[in-house]
């Protein structure tokens, strides 16, 4: 079998032709992956459906022959009439983004091996204490039936590549106008099939106050203020909740230096050469200040 690359109907693509010169077919362009399988590229996908049917049924057949494994195939918006053709040829989905789908195929007649979508959501939440023992607290706009009149932690989700400490110095920045510092996580709270049957972690943040003023984020937030912490602690809601009650109790004790949190230090781990953000309690009395330091493990 000869293979020629070259360009065709506007798709990068491979031409194999067998030494008889028969069976002339093209396959979409693509690079493998690091566990065997196959990673379509999506710019250079053809620009019409039927165009694509053909060549994905000849992709598919070149790359069992090959050997490979799993199919990562990544449809833009542009190309939702691709979708359809996918399925019908065995395709599955495998998460969805604004602007694309991701779907894949198994090849292999064995269980498939291929990882998973996500399974959790991460949010953060900031306990703010400032000089005169008061904490920084919220109401939302849109909130449970039976939270309303509450005022709780500002949270918020984590976005894409955030950290847990950047997260959680943004989201009180922007539902209160308070800027802060990262000291510690305290506790984090494991829940599951919260939101699309997706499992939560919400992690509780000591952050220190480094202004005042409070400029909320009206959009989201109904009210915002320093309320005294024994204030906060008696709501009704608070002390009726058993997680509620549990947070604020671990959050006091903080205060009481009763309990560390997690710090946060940058590390570079030997396996993948990444800058990691690994989180631990320091033990002894030289506690490093909330600044990221670096190590090697």
């Amino acid at each position: 079998m000869t293979m020629v690359g070259q360009e065709k109907y506007g798709v990068e693509a491979y031409s194999y032709k067998y030494d008889d010169g028969s069976n002339l077919f093209t396959v979409l362009d693509a690079y493998d992956d690091e566990y065997g399988g196959i990673v379509v590229n999506p710019e250079k996908l053809p620009f019409d459906a039927t165009l694509f049917a053909s060549i994905l049924c000849s992709s598919i057949t070149t790359w069992r022959t090959k050997g490979k494994k799993g199919i990562w195939l990544k449809l833009p918006l542009d190309k939702c009439d691709f979708v359809p053709v996918a399925i019908k040829e065995g395709f599955r989905y495998h998460h969805a983004e604004s602007e694309y789908v991701m779907m894949t195929y198994w090849i292999p007649n064995e269980p498939c091996m291929l990882p998973a979508n996500a399974s959790h959501q991460v949010g953060v939440g900031g306990f703010v204490v400032n000089e005169n023992n008061e904490v920084l607290v919220v109401q939302e706009k849109h909130c449970a039936s039976e939270l309303v009149g509450l005022w709780k932690l500002p949270t918020g989700f984590i976005l894409e590549s955030e950290e847990i400490f950047t997260g959680a110095v943004r989201e009180v920045k922007e539902e209160t106008g308070i800027d802060t510092e990262f000291l510690e996580v305290l506790t984090f709270r494991h829940a599951h099939n919260v939101a699309f049957e997706k499992s939560d972690l919400f992690f509780i943040c000591m952050l220190r106050p480094v202004s005042n003023e409070i400029k909320i984020d009206d959009l989201e937030i109904q009210s915002a203020k320093w309320m005294a912490l024994t204030e906060f602690i008696e709501q009704p809601l608070i002390q009726g909740d058993n997680m509620f009650k549990k947070i604020i109790d671990v959050c006091i004790a903080r205060i009481g230096e009763r309990y560390r949190g997690l710090s946060v230090h940058k590390v570079v781990s030997k396996f993948d050469n990444r800058l990691s953000s690994l989180y631990y309690n320091v033990v002894d009395d030289q506690r490093p200040d909330s600044s990221c330091d670096s190590c090697l493990l």
